[in-house]
């Protein structure tokens, strides 16, 4: 496996975690998944369907967003938004990937940011 290759796997693990934090800081508003993956899209965040979708509904589960089908319009969408217990649970990986960052800075000996 080449140095490229290696990067690409490695970074792959490395966003399989960010998505989670990007789905529910972007959940604020309600959003279904397609109109979620351009939006992960636009802000660079690449995530496949096939990923997003289940990670959704693995989340529901665990309480952290909650869903409504949207029948108005006239093809029906399923809308997630974060709940109180996603809201909170967000509030701690914001703080974990804070405390992370600056650990990575004071390996690499780079000063904090502002």
């Amino acid at each position: 496996m080449g140095t490229d290759e290696l990067i690409l796997s490695q970074a792959q693990e490395l966003r399989r975690g960010t998505v989670v934090l990007a789905c529910l800081a972007l959940l604020e508003e309600p959003q279904y998944g397609y109109a979620l993956l351009e939006t992960l899209g636009e802000a660079g965040i690449a995530v496949d369907g096939n990923t997003l979708y289940p990670l959704l509904r693995r989340l529901e589960k665990q309480g952290l967003l909650v869903s409504e089908w949207n029948t108005e319009q006239s093809r029906p969408r399923k809308f997630y938004r974060i709940s109180a217990e996603g809201a909170r649970v967000r509030t701690g990986l914001l703080r974990e990937w804070q405390a992370l960052d600056a650990s990575l800075g004071r390996v690499r000996k780079v000063p904090p940011g502002p």
